[in-house]
């Protein structure tokens, strides 16, 4: 997974050492589907791998209440941050992307193993957090890599429930009370989901996703299916949460783009970020123009990424890659079999650019 030499050019493909979370939710699928090698033997229950973070400051009760910031692995920044190399070299690594107002890197990215429901929670609403200096806003995608049949998410409440009706289900506490409230929605490999910040959400039991979010630890549980000794927050839950079925259709309008050896489809685009999943034939190659900050998420297959002086990077199933807009002479060659990997763009670098 590292760069095969190193280099003095601080543009290059920069990879991170995942940071796995321990969840009560969790499993071991990331063995299965990436073969990696999670901490602990099989009893230990790992539900998120944080694969590219710059947080200051997490929550207690979701990443713990440390910071967390992702640590490179290869080429000549590995060991550093990705914070210090931001700080260290900036625009070489950002080009036109904005930082944060706290000076962070604009996205967090994960992967989730959902081998049990997570709880229904709600991230705060803009009014929510402009009220309260802690709150972050939430806003996410997900991308369902893996699904058991049958396996659902909850996206909104149904229409016509008012925040009385769902205030006595919570307090009722019972899947019975709860769940019928709830819009349920069945999910299968390939498809992409965006929850806004405000959105009353659940991922459930059999599923992993790919998240990209944006940077915040921020979450209010409302429900957690009978499990105890983790908090709820139902009033700051209630106080952000906008009622009804999640108002997502313009952020999900899929498009299909083929292309000589690659097709692109268009997942979500919302203000913070956008999502396209591209599949690249076997052996295809091509010259990789990067005008501005990319992050890959590799899903399946192998690829090269060379650069500079034709210094090699590989990009394998499982492998978060962030490719920055100062890279001299990329390019991309494919193995033997499909590549597939989803690419993140931030709309701030485009309005930055055309500024």
């Amino acid at each position: 997974m590292h760069a095969t030499r190193s280099t003095t050019n601080p543009a290059c493909p920069l990879q991170f050492e995942p940071i796995y979370k321990e969840k009560v939710w969790g499993g071991r699928s990331l063995e299965r589907l990436f073969a990696r090698m999670l901490l602990g033997g099989p009893d230990t229950l790992i539900g998120e791998s944080w694969e590219l973070a710059d947080l200051a400051q997490t929550s207690a009760s979701g990443g713990g209440g440390a910071a967390e910031r992702s640590r490179i692995i290869n080429g000549s920044l590995a060991g550093t941050t990705l914070h210090d190399a931001i700080a260290a070299h900036g625009r070489s690594l950002l080009g036109d992307l904005p930082l944060t107002t706290a000076g962070n890197f604009p996205l967090l990215v994960k992967f989730l193993d959902a081998q049990q429901n997570l709880s229904v929670q709600v991230h705060p609403s803009p009014a929510y957090a402009a009220a309260h200096p802690e709150a972050h806003l939430k806003s996410e995608a997900w991308y369902i890599v893996d699904a058991a049949p049958g396996a659902v998410i909850y996206k909104g409440v149904r229409q016509g429930v008012t925040a009385e009706q769902f205030r006595d289900a919570l307090k009722a506490n019972t899947d019975e009370a709860v769940v019928p409230l709830l819009v349920e929605v069945p999910v299968k490999p390939g498809d992409c989901h965006y929850l806004p910040s405000g959105t009353c959400h659940a991922l459930g039991a059999g599923i992993v996703v790919a998240e990209v979010q944006t940077p915040s630890d921020t979450t209010f549980r409302v429900y957690d299916w009978g499990r105890q000794g983790r908090e709820l927050h139902v009033d700051a839950a209630l106080a952000s949460m906008t009622l009804g079925p999640a108002d997502v259709a313009r952020h999900e309008k899929q498009v299909r783009v083929p292309g000589r050896g690659t097709t692109r489809t268009q997942l979500v685009t919302c203000e913070y970020f956008r999502i396209d999943r591209i599949e690249a034939e076997a052996d295809y190659s091509e010259p990789l123009p990067v005008d501005q900050p990319l992050v890959w998420m590799t899903l399946a297959g192998e690829g090269v990424v060379t650069y500079g002086d034709r210094t090699e990077t590989r990009v394998v199933a499982g492998q978060t890659t962030y490719l920055p807009p100062a890279m001299q002479a990329a390019s991309l060659r494919v193995g033997a079999g499909r590549l597939t990997w989803l690419e993140v763009t931030f709309p701030q670098a485009e309005r930055g650019r055309l500024a």
